[in-house]
């Protein structure tokens, strides 16, 4: 039994990879990545996720879902999670993988127009694997300063990137840039950063 769960559980992560190569291949710039972020990885994003908050949890750019499962594991109700996709194909695979989640096929640079009439509402948290780096600077910085107008003060972004530097520089706007984590078991090595509004005195 347990040979045969390993089993399933090899082909599913191959699975999962094959559908992540294919969004790949079709839009190398909004995917970003090769092959879907790690398991670790994943759990240690979630990781800032606070459910006892009450407020819902948007993530951006679940791909195959990775990300999406660990903030579930962390304790969010499928109903409060946001998660906004630009894929079709992504989105397809995260309904029939989450039915319960609210999957949005949209862009993460617009969501006034994404989130609709649910454009206001305010999140604990934001988990971002959108590839910033395949975006000029001054559109980066504008993607962090929307979302942090969404959250509490103090409230955390978590953007993966898979350069060295936070693609979201810091001095360029009212948010604080943190170093959160190296991922080195991640393919390719990833790292996190984190964003905030600060805290008014």
């Amino acid at each position: 039994m347990v040979g045969a769960g390993r089993k399933k559980s090899i082909t599913e992560r191959f699975d999962e990879e094959l559908k992540f190569f294919k969004g790949w291949i079709d839009k190398p710039k909004a995917v970003g990545a090769i092959i879907p972020t790690s398991s670790f990885t994943a759990k240690r994003m979630a990781s800032v996720v606070q459910p006892a908050s009450g407020l819902p949890v948007l993530e951006l750019g679940p791909g195959t879902g990775v990300i999406t499962k660990a903030i579930l594991a962390r304790g969010v109700k499928p109903a409060d999670l946001w998660s906004i996709e630009y894929s079709e194909d992504f989105v397809s695979h995260l309904r029939a993988q989450y039915p319960d989640v609210n999957v949005i096929h949209g862009d993460a640079f617009d969501l006034d127009k994404t989130l609709g009439d649910k454009a206001n509402t305010s999140f604990d948290s934001i988990i971002s694997a959108v590839p910033l780096l395949s975006f000029k600077v001054p559109q980066r910085i504008r993607y962090v300063e929307n979302l942090l107008d969404r959250m509490p003060a103090g409230r955390p972004i978590v953007q993966i990137t898979y350069g060295t530097l936070s693609p979201v520089p810091p001095g360029k706007g009212n948010y604080t840039v943190e170093h959160f984590d190296f991922m080195l078991r991640n393919i390719p090595p990833a790292q996190l950063w984190i964003y905030r509004r600060p805290w008014k005195i």
